[in-house]
């Protein structure tokens, strides 16, 4: 208990402030809310694209959605998607304290949100996972059907990363680990892994131990001169077009 207390600025870095909207980058979009299982509000955007398939973002542990607004931009301009994002319990004008529990929860209501309440069939779902969110979009993966599932800057599980971060806490096994390692063999859609070569926050030997756990059909991509938060920035024109060949392979 003390230890999950303390996971908020260790895991955990919620933001509350949006700084921001899909707007102030020429987008349309829909302010949405809907609802976790356990009732706690959240907040998303919906960026639309007609006739297009659905990227559902599991973002990162830091800050909230609209830190992420220029990348939404160029998915939706250059892969050709509409984007449903949105923030995790406590991040954003999400409500409710953030847990690992919580984000589960999350994740699984913004599954519903598009399946049920927009309609989207599976086939045009595309799970896509950044960091922390790699865990919530491969779990979903192997519970719900979907399009296909995009790992990017993945971390193998949460004792890998505890040793590697807090070694003093190497023993330290929370009550709902994230578990991508142990969970990717049960996925049976294609997967895309992406990782910077220079990822300093989670070391690109833990991708590529995920894509050769994972089965086929799978593509590994390594940007060569990325961190850990720049992907997208230093792959530039190739790594949207690796993110089009994978959602639309003919």
């Amino acid at each position: 208990m003390i230890m999950e207390y303390f996971e908020k600025g260790i895991v955990f870095f919620p933001d509350p402030y949006l700084v921001g909207t899909p707007a102030d980058f020429g987008l349309k979009y829909d302010d949405v809310y809907f609802e976790a299982a356990d009732g706690v509000k959240l907040h998303g955007w919906w960026v639309p694209k007609a006739g297009a398939p659905v990227l559902v973002w599991f973002h990162g542990n830091a800050g909230n959605i609209s830190h992420r607004l220029e990348n939404i931009k160029l998915l939706h301009d250059r892969v050709g998607v509409q984007v449903f994002i949105f923030d995790y319990r406590e991040y954003g004008r999400s409500q409710g304290r953030i847990s690992r529990e919580g984000t589960f929860l999350d994740a699984a209501a913004a599954y519903r949100y598009v399946a049920e309440t927009r309609g989207m069939p599976p086939q045009e779902i595309i799970l896509f996972g950044r960091s922390l969110g790699t865990a919530l979009a491969t779990d979903l993966a192997i519970q719900k059907p979907c399009r296909g599932l995009i790992l990017e800057s993945a971390f193998t599980n949460s004792s890998d990363m505890a040793k590697m971060i807090a070694p003093f806490m190497f023993d330290w096994r929370p009550k709902v680990p994230y578990d991508n390692l142990g969970k990717i063999t049960q996925v049976t859609v294609p997967v895309f892994i992406i990782h910077g070569a220079d990822d300093e926050i989670i070391p690109v030997a833990m991708g590529r131990r995920l894509f050769a756990a994972a089965n086929s059909p799978k593509d590994l991509y390594i940007i060569p001169g990325a961190h850990h938060n720049d992907t997208y920035g230093v792959g530039g024109r190739t790594y949207f077009e690796r993110l089009k060949a994978f959602i639309f392979p003919n």
